[in-house]
């Protein structure tokens, strides 16, 4: 598999606030603190014209924006710097058309209530493929006044990056001056790149590529991508079953939330597709399997809700899901502890597993959920710091295992099953770690990790 096929997908991290996530903070307006700001920003929309609610380009001194249900409005109601500002009305939109190259740390937002209008919600999304997809940075802005505040989105993106503002409910919202921060590791003192950083981030697993080139094309049932803030999966609708999820892991992702135990159909997964219930599992000798593990996901309530979506779930033997493979993920979280963030990626593959009937089964539900034969996991471990991609190098540490699916699995420590990533790239047919350099790839990926675990 050293023909390396790039697919760029762009990491979230967390720079404000603890536990560190993507958050925003409001306070009165003034100018913000000095940034480095791209050309042409902050975009206080002066330099342009747009008097009609329908939707509309409007060129403006950073790039063409397009506005839907919303305008550019210059009347005495419209609260502002200078002479004009934004006005969406309804469930309206303002989208960058443009890419920033080197993506952001901070997006600032001034906004406030249009004349008189109650409350208005919204929020900020963001895309890194042009917009093609659009995820949600942070949580929904409720704006309450009728002067100027500033809202602080704390987020790194790097590489390519857009923004869209949507208004989701109340009133009219006026929109001003938009500063995003350049992300680029150069800093405004001239003091160079920082790769080295200790504290621990929120990373996107997809950074390091996207092993089986999963699409969100809705006609590419068995390799559909649903891209989540807690960990990214490529879901098959034959098998009723994630091909593989992928997920980053660090102490920026901890925290004292309970595990919910809150199965849920996943409704990311198109219409049409094949969605699992919890009890479709019923009775079946077979766990409900998480590969995105509940415990790697406790910050929060709602990050460890998302672990029991059932597009995270397969079915595991129960000496597998409860001792072997949950003594690997222990394992993985001792790493964390230890001043390091791990990249995972985990699947099933093949068919037909020995569960509590001791029987071999190759199916549960009527033939709609596929019972894999092996579970396999592949870690790259790095100590906690930035620009992850190109801190691999040829010592960096990787863990591959490959275990079967049988309850005679737990006869074994999880170390025994212990692999090569080639030879899960050959079972698999994935590609993993494909934004490494190739040289780098060759070495770590051909390399069983012997590291003696207590």
């Amino acid at each position: 598999m050293k023909n390396k096929t790039l697919f760029s997908f762009i990491i979230i991290t967390v720079l404000l606030f603890a536990p560190c996530s993507i958050g925003f903070v409001n306070s009165a307006f003034a100018a913000p603190s000095p940034v480095v700001d791209y050309s042409g920003f902050p975009e206080t929309f002066e330099t342009g014209t747009k008097t009609a609610y329908s939707y509309g380009t409007v060129i403006l001194t950073t790039g063409n924006w397009g506005m839907d249900d919303a305008l550019i409005g210059d009347s005495e109601n419209d609260v502002k710097n200078g002479t004009k500002s934004v006005r969406i009305r309804n469930a309206g939109k303002l989208t960058m058309l443009f890419d920033v190259t080197t993506g952001t740390s901070k997006v600032i937002i001034q906004h406030a209530l249009f004349g008189t209008d109650t409350n208005a919600t919204w929020g900020l999304w963001y895309s890194i493929n042009g917009g093609s997809n659009w995820a949600q940075a942070g949580t929904n802005v409720t704006s309450t006044t009728h002067t100027l505040v500033q809202t602080s989105f704390a987020i790194s993106l790097f590489g390519n990056v857009r923004f869209e503002i949507r208004k989701i409910s109340g009133g009219r919202l006026n929109i001003d001056n938009i500063s995003i921060t350049d992300n680029s590791g150069i800093c405004c003192c001239g003091c160079g790149a920082d790769t080295t950083d200790a504290t621990a981030s929120r990373d996107n697993v997809l950074l390091f590529g996207n092993p089986s080139a999963a699409t969100t094309t809705a006609t590419d049932s068995n390799n559909y991508l649903i891209v989540k803030h807690q960990f990214s999966l490529a879901y098959n609708n034959s098998r009723g079953i994630p091909n593989w999820v992928g997920w980053h892991l660090s102490n920026a992702w901890k925290g004292t939330a309970e595990r919910c135990d809150c199965f849920t159909q996943d409704t990311q997964i198109p219409t049409g597709y094949y969605r699992a219930s919890s009890s479709h599992y019923t009775g079946s000798g077979f766990d409900r399997g998480h590969l995105c593990p509940s415990d790697d996901r406790d910050a929060s309530d709602t990050d460890n809700a998302v672990t029991f979506k059932m597009s995270n779930i397969a079915p595991q033997a129960p000496q597998l899901n409860q001792i072997t493979w949950l003594a690997l993920e222990n394992y993985c979280r001792t790493l964390i502890t230890a001043g390091n963030e791990l990249y995972i990626f985990s699947g099933g593959y093949g068919e037909g597993g020995v569960g509590s009937s001791d029987d071999t089964t190759y199916s549960i539900n009527d033939n709609k959920i596929k019972v894999p034969s092996r579970f396999w996991k592949v870690i790259i471990v790095l100590p906690n710091g930035s620009n992850d991609v190109n801190r691999v190098t040829t010592t960096t540490r990787v863990i591959a295992v490959d275990m079967p699916n049988v309850q005679a699995v737990s006869g074994m420590p999880w170390t025994f099953y212990r692999t090569t990533t080639d030879a899960i790239e050959a079972a698999t047919g994935y590609n993993f770690f494909s934004e490494v350099p190739i040289a780098t790839q060759a070495v770590i990926e051909a390399t069983v990790d012997t590291v003696t675990v207590p």
